[in-house]
């Protein structure tokens, strides 16, 4: 895109070059995708070339795809996911939480109050980065019953409203998995797998204290088959929200109970 606009100016790379203070040399090595030009550098170029937004986007591409997945925090990886896998057996993920169980989760944590509320946040800001981005990714959780029951009656209606909500949408696919189907893979421990817009595939597994990045293929080849054993498990999209909306009665009822005999809850 570089070479094509400066062509484009019948511009010479030196000439070019000299208009951002740099030698005609590291043009040709900006063009060639090298390296690739640090800010102030690209600033110049896109003034001096005229070019709109897409040479900023290409290079911000080009910057990520430099670095290797393993490298990059998971949030990253989320933000350039083709395809989120998700499977939780005990709560709801992350992509899929209404702010207040969010706080709720995160406060059962070892956590102050201010760090609650700033770690809520960042989560609601990574839905946003990841779901609300122009190109959504197609995300598929897969939820075991226990995560729709455990919690207090009104923030759980709410999340599952939500979760009946979302799955209408043509980017996310929300499957239970339910008592009856017995022992599965997912009760051992959350996990996720990314394929990436390049291609690559990344795992992440939760634990009490930090998630692990694994791109090893041993591992990664592990956890997608317990995704496919668990996938199997897993009722079809619309009885798992049968499921959901029975659910959601049961805490309405539980509701109604603690307005009649506050003094029991």
């Amino acid at each position: 895109m570089l070479k094509q606009m400066r062509m484009q100016l019948g511009m010479s790379q030196d000439a070019l070059g000299a208009e951002v203070h740099i030698s005609g040399s590291q043009i040709g090595n900006y063009e060639s995708g090298r390296p690739i030009p640090p800010d102030d550098v690209l600033a110049g170029l896109v003034a001096v070339l005229k070019a709109g937004p897409e040479l900023q986007e290409l290079a911000e591409r080009a910057r990520g795809e430099a670095v290797a997945p393993w490298l990059r925090s998971w949030v990253e990886n989320e933000r350039r996911a083709a395809i989120m896998r998700t499977c939780h057996a005990n709560l709801v993920p992350g992509l899929l939480q209404t702010e207040a169980y969010a706080r709720s989760v995160i406060a059962a944590g070892p956590h102050t109050e201010v760090q609650v509320e700033e770690i809520t946040r960042e989560r609601m800001a990574r839905q946003a980065a990841t779901l609300g981005r122009e190109d959504p990714l197609l995300l598929h959780a897969i939820i075991g019953e226990a995560a729709l029951r455990i919690g207090d009656s009104v923030i759980m209606k709410e999340q599952l409203d939500h979760l009946v909500g979302v799955g209408f949408l043509p980017n996310v696919v929300v499957r239970v998995v339910p008592f009856s189907a017995g022992p599965h893979p997912a009760l051992t421990g959350a996990f996720e797998i990314a394929t990436l817009i390049e291609g690559a595939t990344v795992v992440y597994r939760d634990s009490v204290d930090e998630g692990e990045v694994v791109t090893g293929l041993a591992t990664v080849r592990n956890v997608q088959r317990a995704w496919e054993l668990v996938s199997a498990r897993a009722l079809p999209c619309d009885l798992s929200r049968d499921l959901m909306m029975r659910v959601v009665d049961d805490h309405e009822h539980r509701i109604e109970l603690a307005k009649e005999h506050p003094e029991r809850h």
